[in-house]
């Protein structure tokens, strides 16, 4: 179990760390590589500028020997006429140069490590909120539209914590198992959907999870499957370790409320519960995958390490209620097994949990 732990929270940091140092490298080149290429594009329109003037100046002055030709105007008229064109051009040229050169100014005094800015083409969006970088690269196809309203997301549960049982007349104080050192992890992917129209107040947690629920009993116990009954008995030598462990693969639903931070723009409308007290209540069904017992001792001087998988009689149906309650991603999780961990017992114990819970998005 202590392996496993180790290694899902290797994954997880990693992943985090790998996402963010991706998300600023991209950022970067992203950048560099969008202000050398508008810088560009706004030299190449000079040029562009200058050309479509000449035209237009061109189409003024056919305009205007046409006049003449049909004596609509005087010779005179026609030349104050091509005077006043070649002026009205060549203005034009020299204040949209002026703006492109500002332009141009602009972008190379920016400093890359600032937003980008953002166009109304869509070419390259660049936005920085309070869930990290959003990177909208385009142009986008013809006809595309971003989505006004997302209200189903996903993100990855990962959960770890203590783990004991409650049965019939005995309580945690009086548990067979250690405290400290039986423990529990999950780790699934969730979606999440917007139960109302308007507000984010009220939402649906669903998904699907693995579990992982450790026993480590006391004073140099473990299990014994004897057909149908499973007991706890004192192994004949000093125990290094015992450690009985279940998995289960799950399907979590919660109903979740807690308020969150509403921001809108022109064509989107987006709704963030960081820093958000959150509160969820439901529960979860699913079955067992497999149960495995790990004894570790010393047997005339020889370290033994001894697994064994078979079901122990353990339950493989597995139902429960579950509820957490925290502020932003990390709350205070608690889960409770409505089936008894063992089949067909004199006496039935119940699995309970309590960790913490971590919504990654």
């Amino acid at each position: 179990m202590k392996t496993i732990t180790h290694y899902l929270t290797l994954l997880i940091i990693s992943l985090v760390v790998n996402t963010i140092t991706a998300q600023d490298k991209n950022l970067d080149s992203t950048k560099i590589a969008y202000k050398a290429a508008k810088i560009e594009a706004l030299i190449n329109s000079k040029k562009t500028v200058e050309e479509k003037e000449k035209e237009y100046l061109k189409q003024d002055i056919e305009a205007i020997n046409m006049q003449l030709e049909n004596g609509e105007i005087t010779p005179e008229k026609a030349e104050q006429l091509k005077q006043e064109a070649a002026k009205k051009r060549a203005l034009n040229i020299q204040n949209r140069l002026a703006i492109i050169d500002n332009q141009i100014a602009l972008w190379e005094r920016s400093d890359k490590t600032h937003q980008v800015d953002i166009e109304k083409n869509g070419s390259v969006s660049v936005s920085i909120g309070s869930k990290g970088i959003d990177i909208d690269l385009g142009p986008q196809p013809e006809g595309y539209k971003v989505k006004y309203d997302i209200r189903t997301s996903n993100e990855l549960l990962f959960a770890i914590g203590f783990n004991n049982t409650i049965a019939d007349g005995r309580g945690l104080e009086d548990s067979p198992y250690k405290l400290g050192g039986s423990g529990f992890v999950e780790l699934g992917w969730l979606w999440e959907t917007r139960l109302l129209k308007e507000s984010n107040f009220l939402r649906l947690n669903y998904g699907f999870s693995f579990q992982w629920n450790k026993l480590n009993p006391k004073d140099d116990k473990y299990f014994v499957q004897n057909e149908d009954l499973t007991t706890l008995e004192t192994f004949p030598i000093d125990l290094k370790k015992s450690e009985f462990r279940v998995t289960n693969l799950v399907f979590p639903v919660h109903l979740e409320i807690g308020p969150s931070r509403r921001w809108e723009k022109s064509d989107r409308v987006r709704f963030n519960t960081d820093d958000k007290f959150t509160l969820g209540i439901g529960g979860y069904g699913g079955f067992r995958l497999g149960t495995q017992q790990k004894l570790k001792f010393e047997d005339n001087g020889d370290r033994v390490k001894q697994k064994t998988k078979r079901n122990f009689n353990t339950s493989n149906l597995v139902y429960g209620l579950s509820g957490y309650v925290g502020v932003g991603d990390v709350a205070l999780y608690v889960k409770y097994d409505l089936n008894p961990l063992f089949k067909d017992q004199e006496n039935d114990q119940n699995n309970i949990s309590l960790g913490l819970r971590f919504n990654i998005d």
